[in-house]
């Protein structure tokens, strides 16, 4: 099957730019490979994006988003993508678990980021048992519990709040003596009384039996112990961009973020990049809809010049 533009992610960044592409009237397919709206989707509440004077919550915003672009004839399939190879000017997207081949005269990545573990003793073996890196998904599981928020920016911050509803105690831990959080965030947070902030240090071990029960902290600067007993596990240490499958394909930089240029081209013509996946890319929703349509419009550009 050949398209105009296939798009691969479907965040914010991916359903800009189908919804670019579909009003210029360009045959275009979204692939996502789980929930459509990306991390957006599993986000609370947003009140930072434009037009929405009251905020909204993640999953209406990813809605809205997929509705309208849908309405301009954007198709969607939902699988994961195996790899991107070159077929002289045009571009085959193999997907897992199908036989069908796509094409395309030119695509755009905008497959965004996963949670970054912390990769220490205990955190694989008790995900999904009290570790979780969404707290939309998962805070409703402990209610009445002691929870533990790895991290100190915006994610931390703003999920920890949100964990205050269920949790009897929320920890956030952090390996510094302030947060990298946004100000409106750590004013809303210092004045929470269900949070507690364990400053310069880091979890070292995740421990338990069925579930999870402790951790054990270490003191960056005096390098002291102590175990905290929590029974949930929450991390938001920053995020790994989902480029595996682009390895070879497209130059990456040492994060394996992709790299571009101001137009969202990648080192391969035809290829476009956009949102968190890109390098320097500033993780906002906002930016990554700017990135979206920027990315459209040059794969309009690109393929009038070359077909």
């Amino acid at each position: 099957m050949l398209f105009d533009v296939i798009i691969v992610g479907g965040g914010p960044a991916g359903l800009t730019a189908g919804l670019y592409t579909s009003r210029a009237r360009l045959k275009t397919l979204l692939v996502e490979k789980g929930l459509v709206g990306g991390q957006v989707a599993t986000t609370e509440f947003i009140e930072n994006y434009p037009g929405f004077e009251e905020g909204i919550s993640g999953a209406e915003l990813s809605m809205k988003m997929e509705k309208q672009a849908k309405r301009f004839g954007l198709e969607i399939i939902q699988a994961p993508v195996l790899n991107i190879i070159s077929a002289g000017k045009k571009k085959k997207i193999m997907l897992e678990g199908s036989q069908d081949e796509y094409e395309a005269k030119s695509v755009i990545i905008a497959t965004g980021a996963h949670p970054r573990p912390l990769g220490i003793d205990g955190e694989s073996t008790y995900r999904g048992k009290g570790v979780s890196y969404c707290a939309t998904c998962d805070g409703a599981f402990f209610r009445g519990d002691k929870i533990a928020v790895i991290g100190g920016g915006d994610s931390a911050v703003q999920e920890g709040i949100f964990l205050t509803r269920f949790a009897e105690r929320v920890y956030v831990i952090h390996r510094r003596d302030q947060l990298r959080a946004e100000k409106i965030l750590q004013d809303r947070a210092f004045s929470n009384p269900k949070m507690e902030f364990i400053w310069n240090s880091v979890v070292e071990k995740i421990e338990g039996d069925v579930t999870v029960k402790s951790i054990r902290i270490r003191d960056v600067k005096t390098r002291e112990e102590s175990v905290l007993d929590v029974q949930g596990v929450f991390v938001y240490i920053g995020y790994n961009p989902n480029t595996e499958f682009l390895r070879g394909f497209l130059d990456l930089d040492g994060e394996g973020c992709i790299i571009t240029d101001k137009k969202m081209a990648t080192s391969v013509a035809g290829v476009f990049a956009a949102g968190d996946v890109r390098a320097d890319s500033i993780k906002q929703i906002a930016t990554a809809v700017g990135n979206g349509a920027v990315a459209a419009i040059q794969a309009e550009k690109y393929i009038e010049e070359n077909f």
